[in-house]
């Protein structure tokens, strides 16, 4: 198993605002990924990659410009999914760094990058895998805070997924019927 804490490290300065920041989150949304995958022990997920890809699925954030989170890089926040993609890609760890583009949102496809105008590569980036789809959905529900605010609810997932499209709560409403 990775030691994701020593990847993330590689990339963040520990004890900053930034690095508390997405170690939190990661290790939020992983022990909820886990939960979903025991739920679908039936269909054999590989419970240490969602793990290893729930802790970095957002380590690209320390490149974008998000002061609420204590990043000032040189992008927009949109981007981190392909900025994250590429640093694993670097360490060799290529289906993480899928797990990193793959997880804005529910998924962004072409005609979401066209619509929104949004400064991504103009390709589908959307979760393929059961892996992938248990990471991504697991994501939604926590926000970037130190606070102990706990899971998002349901309501509050739709209401901000409801903004980018009908089509987006379903596909949420659908991983829910199918996760939950």
């Amino acid at each position: 198993m990775l030691n994701c804490i020593e990847i993330i490290e590689k990339f963040y300065l520990p004890k900053t605002l930034l690095y508390n920041i997405t170690v939190k989150h990661g290790l939020q949304v992983a022990e909820k990924a886990i939960a979903v995958a025991d739920r679908l022990a039936h269909l054999k997920p590989d419970r240490n990659f969602i793990y290893e890809s729930a802790m970095l699925h957002d380590i690209g954030i320390v490149f974008t410009d998000m002061s609420r989170l204590g990043s000032y890089g040189n992008h927009p926040y949109i981007v981190h999914g392909i900025l994250g993609r590429a640093m694993l890609e670097k360490l060799g760890l290529l289906r993480h760094g899928m797990v990193c583009e793959r997880h804005i949102g529910v998924g962004l496809t072409k005609e979401d990058i066209l619509r929104q105008n949004l400064p991504l590569p103009l390709r589908d980036m959307v979760p393929v895998t059961l892996e992938e789809k248990i990471v991504c959905y697991s994501d939604k529900f926590f926000s970037k805070t130190l606070s102990d605010k706990k899971e998002k609810t349901k309501e509050e997932i739709i209401q901000s997924l409801s903004r980018f499209g009908p089509d987006k709560v379903e596909k949420f409403l659908s991983w829910m019927d199918e996760f939950e």
